[in-house]
């Protein structure tokens, strides 16, 4: 039913039988609806084709009232125009009639073929070409320039850092923080930090705490790929008094284990910040985990407080956890930043907790 009422709309609009205010709105839905203005393009052109055979029929009844006439006339013997002869006759009397007529249907048919093409929408593929062409071109030239950046890339190179050994340190976060001491890095131009597996990747200080000796540094590398789960936890309390503990560090160039005892909860003169402890270590060592045998970091080595009695000097562990609360505090941005607050080599052998250990304490490299 709604097909039939389009067709009659359409033929209102061809026969002009719209009032002014229907035709501008017909107009605008034939600009809009490609489908609409398609109908009424067909719909002329069958009206018009309708309106021809009609005068054709028109036509056909004249010729056949002259013939009549002639007929009773008798002008033409129309006996002899009985069944094919009839057709014989006419065909050879018209025929030159029928022959233009003929001519004149080929060329109508190929000029309604020629105005439906032409009227009726189509794609614009002359444009669509030329824009995917300019797209192509637009794409080489993009990666042209690319290759360009590219090559100019590979010839600047960095002006090349002469690193000396600072110390050590120690992830806390998977996505590239670490914490040493402060004094490590204190006055740093440049920093790198260096796996055991000799790995070197650059980075920055974030936050640093001068009284407590504590560092938090960020790894900026763009080759530095975030860690798997930090096995140790960062412990919250201090230990015992005597409680085994060992830590790893570098107090050369390559990675060192050292074991002993909590032997006092206080530090230097009864520093209330460190605990003292009975391991062999030097200014390398400084920014070491100290670790008990649980495997839960309890301190960060201090290198830099020792004494020939072969006594040491760590940080308690909670001052990580305060320094990172002021990190946060000081930018919003580091507020994604979780220490481990767990454990997973707790009950292993020390050989396989220093194992697991060991790729996540780094070689740390200054150059003031």
């Amino acid at each position: 039913m709604e097909d039939i009422q389009i067709l009659e709309t359409v033929e209102r609009y061809i026969r002009g039988e719209m009032r002014p205010d229907e035709r501008v709105y017909f107009e605008q839905l034939r600009k809009s609806n490609p489908e609409i203005d398609q109908l009424v393009v067909e719909h002329t052109l069958f009206i018009h084709k309708m309106n021809e055979m009609g005068e054709l029929r028109k036509y056909k009844t004249s010729l056949n009232d002259v013939h009549t006439g002639l007929s009773e006339k008798g002008l033409i013997n129309s006996e002899r125009l009985k069944g094919k002869a009839k057709v014989i006759y006419l065909w050879n009397r018209y025929k030159r009639v029928a022959a233009i007529a003929a001519s004149i249907a080929g060329i109508t048919t190929l000029t309604i073929s020629a105005l439906v093409w032409y009227v009726s929408p189509k794609p614009p593929t002359d444009k669509i070409e030329l824009l995917d062409r300019k797209i192509r071109e637009q794409q080489n030239k993009t990666y042209q320039l690319s290759k360009e950046i590219d090559n100019v890339k590979s010839k600047v190179t960095e002006p090349e850092v002469n690193y000396k050994t600072g110390g050590s340190g120690f992830i806390i976060d998977v996505k590239g923080y670490l914490v040493t001491n402060h004094h490590v890095v204190e006055g740093a131009k440049f920093i790198a930090v260096e796996t055991h597996k000799g790995e070197e990747f650059k980075a920055k200080v974030v936050f640093e705490d001068k009284t407590r000796d504590i560092a938090i540094l960020k790894i900026t590398d763009d080759s530095f790929k975030p860690l798997s789960s930090i096995p140790y936890a960062i412990n919250k309390s201090s230990a015992d008094l005597a409680a085994p503990i060992f830590t790893l560090g570098y107090p050369r160039n390559e990675i060192v284990y050292g074991q002993g005892y909590l032997s006092a909860k206080t530090g230097f003169q009864g520093d209330t910040l460190s605990c003292q402890i009975e391991v062999a270590a030097n200014s390398g060592n400084s920014g070491s985990p100290i670790l008990n045998k649980y495997g839960e970091v309890i301190g960060v080595l201090n290198g830099r407080q020792t004494n020939a009695e072969g006594f040491a000097f760590a940080i308690h562990s909670k001052y990580i956890y305060t320094a990172i609360e002021e990190l946060k505090k000081k930018d919003t941005s580091y507020n994604r930043i979780k220490l481990p607050a767990t454990s997973s080599i707790k009950n292993a052998e020390r050989e396989q907790q220093v194992k697991k250990i060991e790729n996540f304490v780094f070689m740390v490299k200054v150059n003031r």
